[in-house]
């Protein structure tokens, strides 16, 4: 049974993201697979994620999308849903500009073959993975994992 998200998850999700923020992002209803993009990432700002990429990018157009999270540890998965859209506010854009932003981008944030996206988050699942030493072991040798002990899910709003 799904359990409801709490603060505990939505934390971890968050932390999770910020170490490892790169997400597989699909348009929902456009054919063609997900595409990884590094997201750039707002700690006051749980409900959206923003990527700059070129105009003629397959997601550019926005729309409802979803995105794919599996962390650099694998110790948090996730499915997210939502709407793309493109960020207008010269501010946001202004504050998540990078020297590694600019090393995709080299003409600059005032290129007009640059937008950035907003992912306005609607709903994700959430799955964290725990084994431990235990549970590692018990993989290792083929021993059944016991899935209450293996992480938690959850599902509902980040």
């Amino acid at each position: 049974m799904d359990r409801k998200m709490d603060k505990d998850m939505r934390t971890a999700f968050w932390r999770a993201f910020h170490a490892s923020p790169v997400i597989m992002m699909r348009l929902a209803n456009i054919p063609g697979h997900a595409e990884p993009m590094t997201a750039q990432l707002d700690q006051d700002a749980h409900h959206a994620i923003w990527f700059y990429t070129r105009r003629n990018n397959r997601i550019a157009s926005g729309g409802a999308a979803t995105g794919e999270v599996a962390t650099l540890q694998h110790e948090v998965f996730a499915s997210l849903s939502g709407v793309l859209v493109e960020e207008t506010d010269a501010a946001v854009r202004a504050q998540h500009w990078s020297n590694a932003v600019e090393a995709w981008f080299p003409e600059g944030l005032g290129d007009r073959e640059v937008v950035m996206l907003r992912f306005d988050i609607e709903d994700a699942e959430v799955w964290t993975a725990h084994l431990g030493v235990k549970g590692a072991f018990r993989l290792l040798t083929g021993k059944p994992i016991d899935q209450e002990s293996a992480g938690e899910h959850a599902v509902g709003s980040v």
